[in-house]
């Protein structure tokens, strides 16, 4: 298959031009990745089944991986919804347009190919333009996962879902790097009490101040147990990971440098690169052969934009070890440290525990 590009960043004409044609293959049952404010998304008609097993097979994805609904309307969630909490409408007039997703118990109009098996469905009013632009020229709601291979670093650039999906979808649109670069937050309003299933850029703290509690899945501190259905993305799959080994590491900064470049000494002289991502206040610090500074231990938000493209150019640089220091988790701190640990393998060194 041949992949067509669309440019969303030229002029006005080239956007327009470039929104039909990928609305056009939408309507037809075919795929599109496009930009949103978080990664960039693989796109299908969310009421079509045969679309869904499309976006499985392009991306290598477990069919029980339930995938998100994507409208362009506030109003366009009625269809697809068998019930709609009162919390729903509060988070929306809060978050949407935005990287919220919020899980209601679906209606029949929404396939089980969709919602991976489940009888619920996962719904997103985005924030990006030109992600609502594609949904209002196509006419129908968007299934889309992330538009990359399934466990690799989620795309944040058009080049990235050239590199894992170029020949296997018909269409890239480029729209530029995303704001966020994290995957939307998701919360689970299924059920009884508010339930967290994967943190994002609209934290913990942000959903209290509109719902009251809201309880974290299990999920977010170890691996789904066997046997168990995702109810949300990212929740049982190895997910975000680079193709080298990864630990986190954490303690205070001295002893973390300090373990880190020994070990790096260790791989070295066994023939193996290794890579460090770390806060930019001590990246100059480490002796490794690829250093990424995400951003400043301040700034979670530059460090999350920054995350996905560093795995990757870890990736690039044949990196077979990475070391990544560990943020603290609140704020958007708790999503940061929920997609290193899951690309991690939930792989641990404390600094300061073992003999150095």
């Amino acid at each position: 298959m041949k992949t067509a590009y669309g440019l969303l960043t030229g002029t006005e004409e080239e956007r327009q031009r470039a929104l039909k044609e990928a609305a056009r293959i939408l309507r037809a049952g075919g795929l599109v990745a496009f930009p949103t404010e978080t990664v960039y998304g693989l796109g299908g008609d969310a009421l079509s089944p045969a679309a869904a097993a499309k976006i499985y097979a392009a991306k290598g994805r477990p069919s029980d991986n339930p995938l998100i609904v994507h409208i362009a309307r506030v109003e366009a969630l009625q269809p697809l919804a068998a019930e709609i909490p009162d919390a729903v409408y509060r988070l929306a007039e809060a978050f949407w347009p935005g990287p919220l997703t919020m899980i209601v118990k679906k209606s029949e109009r929404v396939p089980r190919e969709t919602s991976g098996g489940l009888d619920t469905v996962a719904v997103r009013l985005p924030g990006d333009a030109n992600a609502r632009a594609l949904i209002e020229a196509a006419g129908l709601p968007i299934a889309a996962p992330s538009a990359n291979t399934s466990g690799r670093p989620s795309p944040t650039e058009a080049r990235h879902v050239a590199e894992d999906l170029g020949g296997k979808i018909d269409m890239i649109l480029d729209g530029g790097a995303v704001a966020v670069g994290l995957e939307s937050t998701i919360v689970d309003l299924s059920g009884s009490v508010p339930t967290l299933l994967r943190p994002g850029a609209i934290t913990v703290e942000m959903l209290e101040e509109v719902l009251g509690k809201v309880q974290l899945d299990p999920v977010l501190k170890k691996p789904l147990a066997p046997g168990m259905h995702p109810k949300a993305p990212g929740m049982k799959y190895r997910h975000y990971a680079p193709q080298a080994e990864m630990y986190l590491v954490d303690g205070a900064p001295e002893a973390v440098i300090r373990l880190v470049n020994k070990r790096a000494a260790n791989a070295k002289e066994r023939g193996e690169r290794v890579g460090v991502l770390a806060a930019s206040e001590t990246a100059g610090a480490y002796c490794a052969d690829a250093v990424f500074p995400l951003g400043q231990r301040e700034k979670p938000e530059e460090i999350a934009h920054n995350l996905f493209a560093a795995l990757r150019e870890m990736d690039a640089q044949g990196v077979k070890l990475i070391y990544a220091e560990a943020f603290p988790e609140s704020g958007v701190g708790l999503a940061i440290m929920n997609r290193m640990n899951k690309a991690a393998g939930h792989h641990w060194l404390h600094a300061g525990e073992e003999s150095e």
